[in-house]
């Protein structure tokens, strides 16, 4: 079992529209409400690929008992810590021609330290029954940067397996805290070393590498359609799923980690994990909504998905 934690969940109101044209009155074909949030989107990868995870996070409003209503319909565990203030929501479009994704993030609720308090308590008594937790996304208005560190802290005295997957200032002071495991993107690592960008795999194993003298043990790094490397202190290597035809990149990053964390759980070696992981990653573009592919989706992407030792 996995319990994957979001500070600042969202609702997702995913449009599909023809073309996404600026300036212009645009006519949606389809609409989803999802439930959202990074730590929601690792939970639904990872019951799609035969695990089980369950929520955990902030709540509050009218939009929080919706979102929590539509997470129980699709049969994701979950257990929430309630706020007074209004859960945010998220407006995604979708430019059907391009295969593009804009998303519009509402600011989010504004948390007081009782609140987090109050999170800590519940994260830790979930944890007593799970192997590992995942950390997922932004911090809501009200906290600093350091409480992530500090449940980091706690969760490593608890000794559970603490997987971090965010960004700013908040990833600098987790990773300071030493979780097991790191997952970024290009724009998130670069951010955290102060380098201005990373494009391509050998610049993003150098990233990893640099990242982990920090005291961690793996880090893995995704560049989008040209995959992921993964660094750890038996080496590195580098996983790059088929070119496929892309409807909505919407937690792929989520979807990835969902299939890192499972494999490892399910005793994958290193480069098998991440191959899962980048197979993972690509399938969730198949479709559209955070972690909504199918096995059979990841299965052939799977089977595709190419894995090479680095030096």
């Amino acid at each position: 079992m996995i319990v994957t934690v979001t500070p600042n969940t969202a609702l997702d109101r995913i449009e599909i529209v023809p073309s996404l044209i600026s300036g212009k009155v645009l006519r949606s074909s389809s609409l989803t409400l999802s439930p959202g949030g990074k730590g929601v989107n690792v939970a639904r990868a990872v019951k799609n690929l035969g695990g089980e995870a369950s929520c955990a996070g902030f709540l509050g409003g009218y939009t929080g008992r919706l979102h929590a209503q539509l997470v129980s319909q699709e049969h994701l565990p979950a257990s929430w810590t309630w706020i007074d203030s209004e859960t945010r929501a998220a407006i995604v479009i979708v430019d059907e021609q391009s295969g593009e994704t804009t998303v519009i993030n509402e600011e989010g609720p504004t948390v007081t330290p009782a609140d987090w308090d109050r999170l800590q308590v519940d994260v830790l008594k979930l944890a007593e029954k799970v192997e590992a937790v995942c950390l997922s996304g932004s911090l809501p208005l009200g906290l600093g940067p350091e409480t992530y560190a500090e449940l980091v802290k706690i969760l490593n005295l608890a000794r559970r397996r603490v997987w971090v997957d965010s960004s700013g200032a908040a990833l600098k002071a987790a990773v300071q805290s030493r979780p097991a495991v790191v997952k970024v993107n290009g724009l998130e690592a670069a951010a955290l070393l102060g380098w201005r960008e990373i494009m391509d795999v050998s610049t993003a194993v150098q990233a990893a590498k640099t990242i982990q003298q920090d005291g961690l043990s793996q880090i893995v790094l995704t560049l989008g359609e040209l995959g992921a490397v993964l660094a750890s202190d038996d080496g590195a290597w580098y996983a790059h799923p088929p070119e496929i035809k892309v409807v909505c990149t919407i937690g792929s990053g989520d979807a990835f980690l969902g299939g890192l964390v499972l494999a490892w759980l399910n005793q994958a070696p290193d480069p098998e994990a991440l191959r899962r992981a980048a197979a993972a990653g690509s399938a969730n573009a198949l479709s559209v909504g955070g972690g909504k592919f199918t096995r059979q989706e990841f299965e052939w992407v799977l089977a595709q998905t190419t894995v090479k030792k680095l030096g």
